[in-house]
């Protein structure tokens, strides 16, 4: 019985004692008794606690072969400092961030390749009815979005993502009450029930997705997803005709906590989803420990619209491959302002024809 006498208390911390009456393991602090088979997995799952364990093996081994590297070239935005991929046939473009139409051809040596590529579905022209569909039912949005130049600055770029894959063994510890009242004929009775919750197990992620490009807003990427990776293709060079490819300038390593947090936040709302039938649930502790984690190398498709109001950018971005379209809309301050006067201006009028109304049969 000395094994059980270092047991502490769940409650208060206190060292637990045998209670002789109650045939219980009894805390003398809080009065608060426990079964010993209840108590001992309790302290099981103590042991299970433990930190993160969540490295990886991320960079991918691919590069480009001579062939290859000889049909592709890169352009560098002498304004904004981004650098695309193109095949040698294209001709000097505009940059897709900045719209700036200076770009210089450069020598394209020592990447990563690309281990896939899913390719574009959506045309230019979805991608326009796409933002024209965007424009709907925006009643103070200014005349420009709805130009057709601004349309036509619509782009078709490959984004570098790096995809994740991992087993996560997990596990989570969680403390839930139940309440149940009652009453006589003198007291009103309360008593709370306190629970230790352990959940543990095993989950698969595969090509979690972060983008490899510090130009492209994370948001607006994580907006777009998902992309159907069953349409993955083995990368080839051909797959570049006629569109652009970003090159990404964050790497693996760079990516890597970013993936982590979408893992442990998938964990844990997976796992408290499971914890049901309680009144009150409060996470105590979390682990999660990769197993077999690597990292790939992707382009996925995306269209992107720049235009500019006012001296302010905006961006809009369309999933090349599902047609998802995301994108903030400025407010026109002054149709806002002439609506809200117009308003006004009705219903002052309304109110002073009921008072009319009302002084004529008065």
């Amino acid at each position: 019985m000395s094994a059980l006498q270092q047991y502490k208390c769940p409650c208060c911390g206190g060292s637990i004692e045998w209670n002789t009456t109650s045939q219980k393991l009894k805390c003398p602090f809080c009065d608060t008794e426990f079964e010993i088979d209840a108590l001992q997995g309790y302290q099981d799952d103590l042991s299970l606690d433990g930190e993160d364990d969540m490295t990886w093996n991320p960079e991918p081994g691919n590069q480009w072969s001579e062939e290859e590297a000889s049909g592709v070239q890169s352009f560098v935005c002498q304004s904004c400092g981004g650098e695309i991929l193109g095949d040698r046939n294209m001709a000097a473009t505009s940059c897709p961030y900045c719209n700036n139409s200076v770009v210089v051809p450069s020598q394209f040596r020592g990447d990563l390749r690309p281990d896939y590529v899913i390719p574009f579905k959506k045309s230019k022209e979805e991608a326009k009815a796409a933002y024209k569909n965007h424009l709907k039912g925006k009643k103070f949005l200014p005349r420009v979005f709805s130009d057709e130049n601004h349309i036509d600055e619509i782009k078709g770029i490959y984004v570098p993502f790096w995809l994740f894959d991992a087993k996560a063994e997990a596990h989570a510890r969680y403390k839930g009450t139940r309440v149940r009242s009652w009453m006589d004929a003198k007291y009103h009775y309360t008593e709370t029930s306190v629970y230790s919750i352990s959940r543990g197990g095993f989950l698969d992620f595969d090509h979690v997705a972060i983008d490899g490009s510090s130009k492209m807003a994370d948001d607006m990427m994580e907006s777009i997803e998902p992309f159907d990776f069953t349409e993955a293709m083995d990368f080839r060079t051909t797959y570049l005709a006629g569109y652009m490819a970003d090159r990404y300038d964050v790497t693996a390593d760079e990516s890597i906590q970013r993936a982590n947090d979408r893992i442990h936040r998938t964990t844990e709302q997976e796992f408290m989803s499971t914890v049901q039938g309680y009144d009150t649930v409060m996470p105590e502790t979390s682990s999660v420990r990769l197993r077999d984690a690597q990292a790939s190398y992707a382009l996925y498709p995306v269209w992107l619209l720049n235009t500019t109001w006012k001296g302010e950018r905006y961006t809009f971005a369309m999933n090349g491959q599902t047609g998802k379209f995301v994108g903030d809309l400025p407010v026109d301050n002054g149709a806002f302002t002439r609506s809200f006067i117009y308003t006004a201006l009705g219903t002052a009028a309304a109110v002073m024809a009921g008072l009319s109304a009302l002084w004529f049969m008065g």
